[in-house]
């Protein structure tokens, strides 16, 4: 693996001529498909799709998944890629070289990647955690801690899982409503600071450090993936996750939701315009082939999306069949020793018969002990549809503490988390980065090492917020609004920009003499037509769904029930969503205006694309 070469960039057609500073290269286009696949292979894969696939139909929910995939996620990884080896820049520069009235495109993607950097990383710090939790014995989340006085287990956890009173108790130590905000947790906050430490360490040399990272950052999760599938197969319970997951169910076909879904975890898991696209490729040789890398990493990225699935489910079998079973053990313990039944005379089996025997033959005994009688159902417990967070750290720890040698897979579960996390991290920095290392006025009075190390600063002490006892409920409004109707809008503008505005034979023509080859049919169609009438549904679906919910809603955790509970968001959080969505979507015209003030003002009447 040789370092990355500096070689002087080809001149741009609108520099006049003039020749621009030389650009670091990735060391080989290979290093830079790792980067892209790093980047877009993400917790989403593992925690987002296959809760998807249990809402929408299992293997049905692959038809619309695919065929957004090829209508949607591919031309959009393209055009992104493409925007940024033919550039040359980061997204500010790239978009302000089509149009100055453009500039606010970048500088949106910019504002929504610093949202993401600051609570994503939040999540690397749980892996942290976790990870170091992970080699005590017994597993701290496999049992209740006793209660002050030792005479039982704790009231909260008993209500709850241990899973859950580790996570929400010991972990966040979380407040009963987003206006307790409390202090900040230390030890969650050392984990966050060793987390930006990390991401530091691995942007520090810009494409040299970063082009070596990705290898590991990219294949180290596969490997532990492909453990975790044999050991997964080998559960009991496993094929019935399986078939829960195989099991197509037709009808939700005509479900416009299962659609919708299918373009939104496209679009999301792709990391489209948030501006890392752009920057990675901006390093590329102009002749490099971005198409076949689009539609590898494309191709990759769901692969690996149904992939975590199959080992997703094969552990949820297990840990649905577990409780199920367990369920089925506490029943027959509990009506053996209340009716005086011979042991081992009560079974699976035969449990619904005997139940009507005993309520028929003893129907007031029977009616004390029905209270205390569970519906044990496998099909419920496999219904429970969890994603985010609650998969990642409560579901799957659930399953964990119940195998053997649950250190080890505790282990390799939270190192695979904690890579895929810092991956993902490696290119929200990067579109943060590129665009001020490419800024004259920035980088002439700073190294790039110190702007890096002041991102990392930043974002990290504001991070600090989702570590005290309310910052979960705060990484929740971040992550379900921040990004979601900023990135419609910047790709909606992205799209129409090349085809409109830059001109899409303009562009054909650009492509061709870098690579040598003609622009397919299937690009322009999709680039012209489809994939922004996709986007604008799907932008007129979110808002629709936001006016039609009424009151935004959020789950508290009420510690006195042990269990979440639905909350409405108080008026000055609700003022700070919409701040929080207005900051980025607003960047987009507010630049466009101020860009024609001032051209106005200077009696500017140049062509601007």
């Amino acid at each position: 693996k040789r370092a990355p070469t500096y070689r002087a960039r080809r001149p741009s057609t609108r520099s006049s001529g003039a020749m621009e500073k030389t650009r670091p290269l990735w060391a080989n286009p290979l290093q830079f498909v790792f980067a892209c696949i790093s980047y877009s292979v993400g917790l989403g894969n593992v925690w987002r799709f296959p809760y998807l696939c249990q809402m929408y139909g299992g293997g049905s929910f692959l038809v619309p998944y695919i065929i957004m995939l090829i209508v949607e996620g591919m031309p959009l990884l393209y055009l992104e890629l493409a925007v940024g080896q033919r550039m040359r820049q980061g997204s500010i520069g790239a978009w302000r070289t089509i149009s100055p009235y453009l500039s606010g495109v970048g500088v949106a993607s910019v504002v929504v990647s610093f949202f993401l950097s600051m609570y994503y990383n939040v999540i690397n710090a749980w892996g942290f955690w976790y990870l170091f939790h992970s080699f005590q014995d017994p597993l701290p989340w496999s049992v209740c801690p006793l209660n002050s006085n030792h005479t039982g287990y704790d009231e909260e956890c008993e209500k709850a899982t241990s899973t859950q009173y580790f996570w929400y108790r010991k972990t966040l130590n979380i407040s009963p409503s987003i206006q307790e905000n409390g202090g900040v947790q230390w030890e969650p906050a050392l984990c966050l600071i060793l987390a930006w430490l990390m991401v530091y360490l691995c942007i520090l040399r810009g494409t040299e450090s970063t082009g070596k990272v990705v290898y590991f950052t990219a294949l180290l999760p596969y490997c532990v993936l492909i453990i975790y599938l044999v050991r997964g197969l080998t559960l009991h319970g496993a094929t019935n996750g399986l078939a829960y997951m195989f099991t197509p169910k037709l009808e939700q076909l005509a479900n416009p939701r299962a659609w919708i879904n299918a373009a939104t975890q496209i679009f999301f898991s792709l990391g489209l315009g948030f501006g890392s696209l752009i920057a990675f490729a901006s390093y590329n040789e102009p002749s490099n082939n971005c198409q076949r890398h689009a539609i590898i990493v494309s191709l990759i990225n769901s692969f690996t999306s149904i992939f975590a699935s199959i080992v997703t489910f094969s552990i949820y079998g297990f840990k649905a069949t577990f409780n199920y079973e367990n369920c089925l053990r506490k029943v027959i313990l509990l009506l053996t020793n209340s009716f005086d039944l011979e042991d081992g005379f009560l079974t699976a089996s035969n449990l619904e018969q005997v139940k009507t025997y005993l309520a028929s033959t003893y129907p007031s005994k029977y009616s004390e002990v029905f209270p205390q009688i569970k519906n044990c159902s496998l099909e419920s417990e496999l219904n429970t549809a969890v994603q985010g967070t609650g998969l990642a750290f409560i579901v799957y720890t659930e399953a964990i503490k119940n195998m053997e040698v649950s250190q080890l897979w505790s282990v390799l579960y939270f190192f695979m988390l904690l890579m895929l996390g810092i991956g993902s991290m490696l290119g929200n920095t990067a579109a943060i980065l590129t665009p001020l290392t490419d800024s004259k006025v920035i980088s002439s009075h700073l190294p790039k090492e110190a702007i890096s190390g002041l991102l990392c600063l930043i974002s990290c002490a504001v991070g600090l917020v989702f570590t005290m006892d309310s910052g979960n409920y705060w990484f929740d409004i971040f992550n379900d609004y921040a990004a979601t109707l900023s990135l419609l809008l910047i790709v909606l503008v992205e799209t129409i920009a090349i085809c409109y505005v830059y001109g899409l034979r303009r562009f054909e023509s650009d492509l061709q003499s870098m690579t040598g080859r003609s622009l397919n049919w299937y690009w322009k169609v999709m680039w012209a037509g489809v994939s922004p009438l996709l986007i604008v549904s799907l932008f007129i679906f979110y808002l629709s769904d936001y006016f039609l919910m009424g009151t935004l809603q959020y789950q508290a955790w009420d510690a006195s029930q042990g269990q979440l509970v639905t909350k409405d968001y108080p008026t000055y959080v609700l003022v700070f969503i919409g701040l929080l969505v207005a900051s980025s979507t607003m960047c987009i015209p507010l630049v466009a205006l101020g860009t024609f003030v001032m051209r106005h003002q200077r009696g500017d009447t140049a062509p601007l694309a």
